[in-house]
């Protein structure tokens, strides 16, 4: 099954368009495939998108190809996998595409929550589109047209590529592919950050993201594609022990993506929480080891933290009820909830 966005008609249930991610022979992009890999092509649209009521364009970032880590037997850039797509709210026409990873082989799905910022750019006013991919590289788009504007690294531990073509495209280093014995890809499969929500201060400018630093010994098998049963069975991927693996919450300048600072989630192997930025300059994360932490926006001074006791991959959130504000996040089995001091 291949990934696809339907929309529907919110009183009737009525289908009214339906936009497939991969393109069927003769649709533009198809010849991006190599025979008929497209039938199994996948390209998920797992994570939600994002919507700009003014150019009534709704944005979406598409999954990763398949089979995920052997791509020989689909040759080509694999449109419109690890990709942001930007549709027409009432027809679901494709207005632009941006990809990420032509052929990705390391499963960096592009599915990152993608943020709509306007602010200046090179001087001049620019409706923006940012992203923290997976691959290691944080994004600046016009999302107006999808031209690329600027991209740089977010993580230390990326090797398969040197940099950014200025079309956005990736430099790649020879030989930095699965194989049959195991190559070290950086970042691994986990991704660079992954579903987790970022964030964005207009009062600061800053980007706020969850980073993963790691690598990842990536492997591919050949097998015959079996409808019905999971294929490629000696494809995948782990974790490379020569790396220790690290959590941070990151800030990067919205349009340069140069790090201001970042808070290391001391313990922190694995990801935890989105997180959640508010207006009275605080930035709520979450982490695997179950601290709950407040930062400042400006500096990422840890200002307040609580143990849950219970690991957080959630996204918190903030509300009010009966005239006082509260920040609640999910934990474990139990939803914690805190009420902000000097509220009735």
């Amino acid at each position: 099954m291949n990934g696809f966005l339907a929309a529907y008609d919110a009183s009737t249930g009525e289908r009214l368009w339906r936009w497939d991610a991969i393109p069927k022979p003769g649709e533009p992009g198809s010849e991006t495939w190599a025979g008929d890999s497209w039938k199994t092509g996948g390209g998920d649209t797992w994570l939600t998108g994002s919507y700009d009521p003014d150019l009534n364009l709704i944005y979406w970032g598409i999954g990763n190809p398949a089979p995920d880590f052997n791509g020989d037997v689909r040759k080509g850039d694999n449109l419109y996998t690890e990709c942001m797509v930007a549709l027409e709210a009432n027809t679901g026409k494709m207005k632009w595409y941006f990809q990420f990873t032509p052929h990705d082989t390391a499963d960096w799905d592009a599915v990152e929550i993608p943020v709509l910022v306007d602010a200046p750019y090179d001087g001049q006013p620019r409706k923006l589109l940012v992203q923290a991919n997976r691959n290691g590289f944080y994004y600046v788009l016009d999302r107006t047209n999808g031209k690329f504007l600027h991209g740089t690294p977010f993580v230390q531990s990326v090797n398969w590529a040197k940099g950014l073509t200025p079309e956005g495209r990736p430099i790649l280093v020879p030989g930095v592919e699965p194989s049959l014995r195991g190559t070290k890809i950086c970042p691994s499969t986990s991704g660079a950050t992954n579903w987790m929500s970022p964030a964005y201060n207009p009062d600061t400018g800053l980007y706020y993201v969850v980073a993963l630093e790691g690598c990842g010994i990536n492997t591919k098998s050949y097998e015959k594609f079996r409808p019905g049963g999971f294929s490629f069975d000696a494809t995948g991927y782990i974790e490379s022990p020569e790396e220790p693996r690290q959590a941070y919450v990151r800030a990067l300048d919205l349009t340069s993506g140069k790090l201001v600072w970042e808070f290391q989630q001391i313990g922190s192997t694995e990801y935890g929480a989105g997180l959640l930025s508010t207006a009275g300059g605080l930035i709520f994360a979450g982490c695997d080891q179950g601290i709950f932490t407040a930062l400042d926006a400006n500096t990422g001074q840890p200002l307040w933290h609580f143990n849950t006791g219970q690991a957080i991959t959630a996204s918190p959130i903030t509300y009010s009820f009966k005239g006082r504000q509260y920040v609640a996040v999910a934990t474990g089995s139990d939803v914690v909830a805190f009420g902000l001091l000097g509220e009735n």
